[in-house]
């Protein structure tokens, strides 16, 4: 699957290419979408996909929403994949299956794949939506999409002044 021009971008200088970065958040039945401005400063959520299951289809369905997004969008230069821990930062029964998931995308797009701690994302889109919205089954349908763009947005201002931020783990 050909993500161009994004995948043809990775590796090369950038600064006359606007390039997008998405962010992923896995659940074992949905994975909230989000995607940075060109500018890399900011994310937005975007959508909610609902795999069968983690194991059954869920790379290839992302795989296929990122290279709608590199369509509809500037290109997509890279992913950020939430990883789920402990809050004392121990891996949890999904970190293995997340990690999994991230090495079929990876080999599936051929875009670069950042793992990017997740610890009380979730909590923070559940609180932020609370603010704007009173309705908690509004906010339940929008949670995932949510939870990935503070994902996406926590990485972004980790990397400030960052063009393509490339994976920092060589084995993803």
């Amino acid at each position: 699957m050909a993500l161009w021009p994004a995948a043809v971008l990775i590796g090369k200088e950038c600064e006359n290419y606007s390039v997008r970065i998405v962010g992923l958040d896995v659940g074992e039945r949905r994975i909230g979408v989000a995607v940075s401005d060109a500018t890399l400063t900011l994310a937005r959520p975007v959508t909610v996909l609902r795999p069968a299951s983690l194991e059954a289809g869920a790379a290839p369905l992302a795989a296929a929403a990122i290279a709608q997004l590199a369509e509809e969008e500037d290109g997509v230069s890279s992913i950020v994949v939430g990883l789920p821990r402990r809050l004392d930062g121990t891996p949890t029964g999904m970190t293995p299956r997340v990690e999994a998931f991230a090495a079929e995308l990876k080999r599936l797009t051929h875009l670069p794949v950042i793992l990017q701690d997740e610890r009380l994302t979730s909590r923070e889109a559940e609180s932020r939506l609370a603010a704007t919205d009173k309705d908690w089954r509004s906010r339940k349908t929008r949670l995932d999409a949510a939870a990935a763009a503070v994902i996406l947005q926590e990485y972004l201002d980790l990397r400030p002044g960052r063009p393509v931020p490339l994976s920092a783990d060589p084995e993803l």
